[in-house]
C-alpha cells in the first residue's frame, strides 16, 4: 500500500479542518491559492496544498497578456502593484495592426481601463516567469498554501466525503476539495473527459529579444503590434519593463507538412524556419527576426471542445483555467480567464465555509454556472480572432488582400471590450443562492 500523507488528512467537511488540494502550480493554481487565502482567512497553509509536477515553480514560454478584468482580481489579491511594475510600457492603443508588406496601419485596437484614478487598472503584457514569481512570493509571504514540487498527480479516488490523490511517487494525499489547474494536458480532467485535441490548422514560432535592438527608433503608437497577411500574422510586444520583447508568429499550415511537430512549447526549430516563412515582410519584422536567438520555439496549435461540465465527484473535484477551457492563443485571454476562475473559486469556498450545511457540490455548481458561459464565449471568440488576424473564413473568401482590410478593421476595433469589462462579483451574485 502507498504511504499516506498525514499532513493532508481530512477529518470533516468544513471549518479549520477543510483540506484543499490544488493540482498545478502555474498562474491559475497560485492565483487560486491566493484567492482562497484572501477570501477565506481561516484557511492557512495547513489547509491548502499546491502540487506542482515540475522540480520548481517555473513557467515555460515567455509573454502573457492580462486583461482588465483579471487586473481587477490581481488588485483584490494584493499583487497588482508588483505585477504592474514588471509589465511592458502601455499606451492608449492595445494593439496596432499593420500590413505585412508596406507596414501601413490597418487599424488600432484601443486599450481600456476601469476609469477612476484610484481603481484604475490597465492591460498588462508580462513575462510568464516574472509574473509567476510575484504570485509565488505572495503565497509564501502570506503562508496561505503549502507549495509542493516534483509531485505529479496521476489518479483521483472518491472516498465519499473526501478524495484520495494518488501521486507518481507512490504516495497518497487526501482532500475535501480538489481543484484541477493542471493545464491543457490536465491529468485531473482526463479522468472524467477524454482529451480530443484537434489541429487548428496553425503553428506558432516564439522567441524573446532585447528591446534595445528596436527601441531607439520605434515609430509606432503602441509597443504591441501585429503585422497581418492572409494565412499569417506576426505579433510583438514589450515586457519586463520594456527590457524585453516577446515575439509570436502564427502560420497556417496543413497537418501533412508538420513532420511530427508537437503541441509543446519545448519543441524547437532553427531561426531559419521563421526567416523562410516571413521572407519579404516589412523591414521592422525582418529586424526583429534577425535579433531572435538561433534556436526558437515552434509548436503545433491544437483546439479543444467546449466543456459544459467542470464539477465531478459530487462537487469534490472542479476544473479551472486551461483544464476547464483550453483555448487558442490568438486572443490572449487564457491566462486572464484562469485568474478570474481562481477569484470566483475563492467566492465559492468562502460561501461554502460560511454555510456548510448546504453542501459543497451546490457551491461548486454555482462556480461553474458563474463561469462557464463566459469561458465558452472566450473559446469561441479566440477561434474567431485566429480567423480575423489570418484573414480567413467566409467573410474574407473570394476577396483580394486590399478588399480584406476593411473587414479586418470592422472586426478588430472593439472586439475585446466584452472580455475586459466584466464584473465577477455581479456574475456571482446573478447565479443566486446555492
Amino acid at each position: 500500500m502507498p504511504a499516506a500523507r498525514e499532513d493532508n488528512a481530512s477529518t470533516n467537511n468544513a471549518g479549520s479542518d477543510f483540506r484543499i488540494a490544488i493540482v498545478g502550480g502555474g498562474i491559475g493554481g497560485l492565483s487560486a491559492a491566493l484567492s482562497i487565502g484572501t477570501y477565506c482567512p481561516g484557511l492557512t497553509a495547513r489547509n491548502v496544498t499546491v502540487y506542482e509536477q515540475a522540480h520548481a515553480y517555473t513557467e515555460i514560454g515567455a509573454g502573457v497578456s492580462i486583461g482588465i478584468s483579471a487586473g481587477r482580481v490581481l488588485k483584490k489579491l494584493g499583487v497588482w502593484e508588483a505585477v504592474d511594475a514588471i509589465s511592458g510600457y502601455r499606451t492608449n492603443v492595445h494593439r496596432s495592426n499593420r500590413r505585412w508588406d508596406t507596414d501601413e496601419l490597418i487599424v488600432d485596437a484601443p486599450a481600456f481601463n476601469t476609469g477612476g484614478s484610484q481603481e484604475e487598472v490597465r492591460q498588462l503584457w508580462l513575462h510568464r516567469a516574472e509574473f509567476l514569481d510575484v504570485l509565488y512570493s505572495e503565497v509564501k509571504k502570506r503562508d496561505c498554501a503549502t507549495l509542493e514540487t516534483n509531485e505529479r498527480v496521476v489518479h483521483l479516488e472518491d472516498h465519499g466525503s473526501t478524495v484520495t490523490l494518488h501521486l507518481a511517487d507512490g504516495t497518497t494525499a487526501s482532500a475535501d476539495l480538489v481543484i484541477g489547474c493542471d493545464g491543457i494536458h490536465s491529468a485531473v480532467r482526463s479522468q472524467f473527459v477524454v482529451d480530443k485535441p484537434v489541429y487548428s490548422g496553425r503553428i506558432a514560432f516564439r522567441g524573446v529579444i532585447p528591446m534595445s535592438v528596436v527601441a531607439d527608433d520605434w515609430p509606432y503608437s503602441s509597443w504591441t503590434l501585429s503585422w497581418l497577411a492572409p494565412g499569417k500574422h506576426f505579433l510583438a510586444f514589450g515586457m519586463s519593463q520594456n527590457r524585453l520583447m516577446n515575439v509570436v508568429a502564427f502560420v497556417a499550415k496543413p497537418e501533412s507538412e508538420l513532420q511530427g511537430l508537437k503541441e509543446s512549447w519545448r519543441s524547437e526549430a532553427p531561426r531559419e524556419a521563421i526567416e523562410k516563412e516571413y521572407a519579404g515582410w516589412c523591414p521592422t519584422v525582418q529586424r526583429i527576426i534577425q535579433a531572435m536567438p538561433s534556436t526558437i520555439s515552434e509548436w503545433k496549435i491544437n483546439d479543444r471542445e467546449v466543456l459544459s461540465q467542470w464539477v465531478y465527484m459530487d462537487g469534490k473535484v472542479v476544473l479551472s483555467g486551461d483544464a476547464a477551457h483550453a483555448m487558442l492563443p490568438m486572443q490572449g485571454s487564457g491566462a486572464g480567464l484562469s485568474i478570474e476562475d481562481a477569484n470566483v473559486l475563492g467566492f465559492a469556498v468562502r460561501d461554502y465555509l460560511d454555510n456548510p450545511g448546504v453542501g459543497l457540490e451546490k457551491y461548486m455548481m454555482k462556480y461553474q454556472t458563474a463561469r462557464v458561459h463566459r469561458a465558452q464565449k472566450a473559446q469561441v471568440t479566440s477561434r474567431q480572432a485566429a480567423a480575423v488576424y489570418d484573414m480567413d473564413g467566409p467573410d474574407f473568401e473570394g476577396k483580394t488582400f486590399e478588399e480584406r482590410l476593411p473587414v479586418v478593421r470592422d472586426k478588430v476595433e472593439s472586439r475585446m471590450a466584452w472580455l475586459w469589462k466584466s464584473d465577477l462579483e455581479a456574475d456571482w451574485a446573478a447565479v443566486g443562492d446555492a
